[in-house]
C-alpha cells in the first residue's frame, strides 16, 4: 500500500478519525493542528488498508503495523521531525479511543499481548510456496509475479506500478516508486528472480502500456487481478491458509 495521502481510509477508521477530530475542536486546537491530525491519520489508515486489507479496524491495528508505517515514511525521504509529528498524531488518537472505550487495546501499550490467533501474521513455509510457485510454473507472467512478491516483500500496490525502464537485469535491480514525490529505492534480485523476468519479457505482449505486467485484455495489472491469481493458485497448490499479497511480504520477511 503503501502510497500517497489520498489513499481512502476504510469507513470504521474514517468514522473513529471524524470523531476524534470533533473531539479536538472542542478542545480548542488551531485549525493547523486539526488539519495535520486529520492529514497524518487518514495517511496511516489508508496506507495500513492499502498493504493490508484485512485490517480494517482501528483495534486491528498492532505495534508492527506502526513500525511498518513509519518505515515506509522513512523510506520515502521523510525527516525525523516529521515522522515524530505523525507518531504523535497517532499516540494521541489512540490514546482517545482507549480511554472513550472505543477499543480495548492499543498498539502503544506497552504491556500489549495480542490475540495471536486473530493477529498472527500468516506466512507459507518454504514448502508451501514451493509448490504455490510449482502451479504457476507454466506461466511465465503469473510465476513472475509470485516470484517478486516471495523474494523481494514488494507491495501489491507497488507490484502494479512496476515499469518497463524500472528493470535493469544487467544490475539484476528492481527500482520502485510509488506516488507524487515519493523516494525510489532499489532493491537487488536474485538469479531466480532475474530469470523470471527474463522469461516473462520474452513473451510480454508489445502494447503502448510501459507496465511490466498486463492483463489479459493487455491492459496494466490491477491489485485485484493479482488478487484472484495468488487465490487461483493457492486452491491449486492445497494451501488451505488465508493468503493474501501481504502473507507474501511476510513470508519474506520470514526467510
Amino acid at each position: 500500500m503503501a502510497q500517497s495521502n489520498s489513499l481512502l481510509a476504510p469507513p470504521s477508521f474514517a468514522g473513529a478519525i471524524d470523531r476524534f477530530i470533533r473531539v479536538q475542536e472542542g478542545r480548542n486546537r488551531s485549525a493547523q493542528t486539526l488539519r495535520a491530525y486529520r492529514s497524518d491519520l487518514n495517511q496511516m489508515a489508508g496506507w495500513l488498508f492499502a498493504d493490508n486489507s484485512y485490517l480494517a479496524e482501528p483495534s486491528d491495528v498492532t505495534t508492527d503495523d506502526v513500525n511498518d508505517f513509519l518505515a515506509e515514511l522513512a523510506d520515502r525521504g521523510l525527516s525525523g521531525v516529521s515522522r515524530a509529528r505523525k507518531l504523535a498524531a497517532i499516540r494521541e488518537f489512540y490514546r482517545w479511543l482507549t480511554n472513550t472505550g472505543v477499543i480495548n487495546r492499543s498498539p502503544f501499550d506497552p504491556n500489549d499481548t495480542p490475540n495471536r490467533e486473530r493477529k498472527s501474521r500468516t506466512f507459507l513455509t518454504p514448502e508451501e510456496y514451493n509448490r504455490l510457485l510449482a502451479a504457476a510454473g507454466a506461466h511465465p507472467k503469473d510465476f513472475c509475479i509470485l516470484t517478486l512478491f516471495i523474494q523481494t516483500g514488494i507491495r501489491i500496490s507497488e507490484l502494479c506500478e512496476l515499469r518497463l525502464g524500472d528493470i535493469d537485469l544487467s544490475q539484476a535491480t528492481l527500482t520502485v516508486r510509488l506516488g507524487k514525490g515519493m523516494v525510489a529505492r532499489t532493491i537487488e534480485l536474485e538469479k531466480k528472480g532475474s530469470r523470471a523476468i527474463k522469461t516473462w519479457l520474452q513473451v510480454r505482449p508489445d502494447t503502448h502500456y510501459d507496465h511490466l505486467f498486463l492483463n489479459r485484455d493487455e491492459e496494466p495489472l490491477r491489485e485485484r487481478g493479482v488478487r484472484d491469481l495468488l487465490h487461483k493458485y493457492c486452491e491449486q497448490a492445497g494451501i488451505t491458509k488465508k493468503i493474501t499479497p501481504h502473507s507474501l511480504r511476510h513470508t519474506f520477511a520470514s526467510y
